[in-house]
């Protein structure tokens, strides 16, 4: 069976909400120390076995399947999780911009606020691609408005022209 498999299985095993908090807190603590390393010493590319990087990160590979799925958006090549055994060679190649807005996206703030941002990211950056973040997440609507220039090029109103 397939170590992500394997992981949903673990997600959908608990029975009780107090099992359930207790597992996604140990789970969160050990992606939010991942993240400080990775954050703090660069580590920008990490190749290895899944159960070598798992090894490194003081995680078990089940487990560390669950951090890949949640990092993979932010590699430059994505994984195909569902492949993944403990002897699998990867490559990670992490884009920190994209890695912030994905963690502005999942709702994060355990992460995002990390300290150790400040040293990968200038906060006037964090800043802009937070707006960012937020401008992509805004409806808009596509609708022409009866008193905005005519979309053909004719100088016009919209509703004196296309619009009549």
């Amino acid at each position: 069976m397939s170590l992500y498999k394997r992981w949903n299985e673990l997600v959908e095993s608990h029975q009780t909400q107090n099992d359930v908090k207790s597992f996604w807190k140990h789970y969160f603590d050990k992606e939010k120390d991942n993240y400080a390393a990775i954050l703090s010493e660069g580590l920008w590319v990490l190749e290895g076995s899944v159960k070598d990087l798992a090894d490194r990160f003081n995680m078990d590979p089940v487990m560390f399947t669950g951090f890949l799925d949640g990092i993979n958006t932010s590699l430059t090549t994505q994984l195909n999780i569902d492949e993944l055994e403990e002897d699998t060679n990867i490559t990670l190649t992490i884009e920190p911009e994209k890695l912030y807005f994905n963690m502005l996206d999942a709702k994060a703030d355990w992460l995002y606020n990390l300290p150790q941002w400040d040293g990968v990211l200038s906060a006037e950056r964090r800043r802009e691609i937070n707006q960012e973040y937020r401008a992509s997440k805004m409806a808009r609507s596509t609708k022409i408005g009866r008193n905005e220039p005519c979309p053909c090029g004719s100088g016009k109103k919209y509703k004196k022209c296309c619009g009549a």
